[in-house]
């Protein structure tokens, strides 16, 4: 048996060259003799062997035949370890029985899983590879090329692994990070198998979990928390980005937009809270950010064209007002796109540093100390996010629209400290507390709506002046009472 530890990243074809020198240069790096590798993937029509979590595959080599089963495993961000057994073999249909018997399931019955396997999908793709010393560590260094094929589909394949051979799982990241300040890359979740079953039709999109609070350790240590947030917000991360890929209905991909840089916000909140916010991730946040401003645009759009809550009332012009933001729409995904993003070498550094902080909290070798126990941090990290509110809004203050979004960002981010830390309060008296600072997040969001409605209507010499004035004028009322109310509350923590 051999345990595989890899990190996965992708990066777009136009870039290998630059790929190639950067690791050419790379100190300790020996490139190895390039080859073409034909995988078929086997699992039962019942998928079997995907519910025992083991994936089959066979590799057929320039020279060689070879047989893997990769056994359950777990990732730690995007740092992927799992046991694997590998067999050679002469033809290209694999014998279960040549697997170690300890391997399978008790009561597994072999021979009707041998005899019902079949090919699913197949990848197919040119392996140039490096191994590279890093201190006492070896890694593996491969650059993928090539196509998933599955029941008349293609994907695409363009990626780098980085698979550690001897040493420590550190030196995986030591190497990422150095290629990522010169590549732009992202942090690769889905494994070339997983995109197969995906291909074929055998397995269904993963789905964002809903989250009304994170699930906190049991044993409430820091070290364990942070470890959680961080695993959380990179997981989601992850996720929301192949679902934004997935879907073309503009609301649903607006309300991914939101959650993403939802993720992103809540992550630099976490590094600030611990004490890990240096200047190179500050950049990366910053850079990111200033990318992201297009979502409250986008947000605007979707209500406006979804129309759920009523935002055009009973104007007569309706069907030509959604017509307009269709086609805003349209223009903005298009300049702000996800793979566009992907290019912004902050992206994948940002990923990267992340992973590696999650890594060195996971193992031990980052250690938090005079820190308070987890209720007292969570009640200052509270009482801070609080306090930055008032200071915002001040119930004396008269604030009008504008005045509003200028402090959207600071409202949105001292929720996302109640959604990390929520589980810790009392129930009711956490709810009743949060709700009216949600409703006047929705209402900067409607806010936004009303402004950029002036501009399309205006563009198109649409008169509603008037009674964008009154519909503004009116919210604006309703948020001031209920800012002012929101106020006098006492704090749950």
């Amino acid at each position: 048996m051999d345990a595989e530890i890899e990190l996965k990243l992708f990066m777009q074809s136009q870039y290998y060259d630059l790929l190639v020198e950067t690791l050419n240069k790379l100190d300790g790096a020996t490139p190895q003799k390039a080859s073409r590798l034909s995988n078929k993937y086997f699992d039962t029509p019942k998928l079997q062997l995907r519910q025992m979590l083991m994936g089959l595959r066979v590799r057929d080599g320039e020279t060689f035949i070879e047989q893997t089963i990769k056994t359950a495993g777990k990732v730690i961000g995007g740092i992927h370890s799992r046991p694997e057994y590998n067999v050679p073999i002469e033809q290209n249909v694999p014998n279960l029985s040549l697997f170690p018997n300890e391997i399978w399931p008790a009561e597994t019955d072999l021979d009707a899983i041998q005899s019902s396997i079949t090919c699913i999908f197949e990848t197919n793709f040119t392996r140039e590879s490096w191994h590279v010393y890093i201190g006492e560590s070896l890694v593996e260094i491969a650059f993928d090329t090539g196509e998933v094929v599955a029941d008349g589909h293609i994907e695409p394949i363009c990626e780098v692994e980085f698979e550690l051979l001897a040493g420590e799982t550190s030196a995986l990241l030591e190497l990422a990070i150095e290629v990522a300040r010169h590549v732009p890359v992202r942090l690769g979740k889905a494994s070339k198998a997983q995109r197969g079953y995906l291909l074929s039709g055998y397995l269904q999109t993963q789905t964002l979990k809903s989250i009304d609070y994170i699930r906190l350790p049991a044993d409430k240590s820091l070290s364990k928390t942070l470890e959680v947030l961080l695993e959380t917000g990179i997981e989601r991360w992850q996720v929301i980005e192949s679902l934004i890929l997935e879907t073309d209905d503009v609301t649903q991909q607006a309300q991914l937009w939101m959650q993403l840089r939802a993720c992103v916000r809540l992550l630099r909140l976490t590094l600030s809270q611990f004490g890990l916010l240096n200047s190179d991730v500050v950049g990366y946040f910053d850079s990111l950010e200033r990318k992201l401003q297009f979502i409250e645009s986008l947000q605007s759009l979707s209500l406006i064209i979804d129309d759920q809550r009523s935002l055009l009332g009973k104007l007569s012009d309706k069907a030509k007002i959604r017509s307009l933001a269709k086609l805003s729409t349209a223009k903005l995904v298009a300049d702000n796109d996800l793979e566009g993003l992907w290019l912004l070498p902050e992206y994948g550094q940002l990923q990267l540093s992340l992973v590696d902080l999650l890594l060195k909290t996971s193992s031990g070798s980052h250690r938090l100390v005079d820190y308070p126990e987890l209720a007292l941090f969570a009640n200052h990290l509270q009482q801070d996010s609080w306090q930055r509110i008032v200071d915002l809004m001040p119930k004396s203050a008269s604030m009008g629209s504008l005045d509003y979004q200028k402090v959207a960002q600071g409202l949105d981010e001292s929720i996302l400290v109640g959604f990390a830390y929520g589980e810790l309060y009392e129930a009711e008296d956490r709810e009743e507390f949060r709700a009216p600072w949600q409703d006047l997040a929705l209402g900067i969001q409607t806010l936004g709506c009303y402004q950029l409605l002036a501009k399309l209507t205006k563009q198109a010499e649409m008169e509603i002046g008037g009674w964008l004035e009154d519909k503004e004028a009116s919210l604006l009322f309703a948020m001031e009472h209920s800012r002012k109310s929101a106020l006098k509350n006492q704090p749950y923590w």
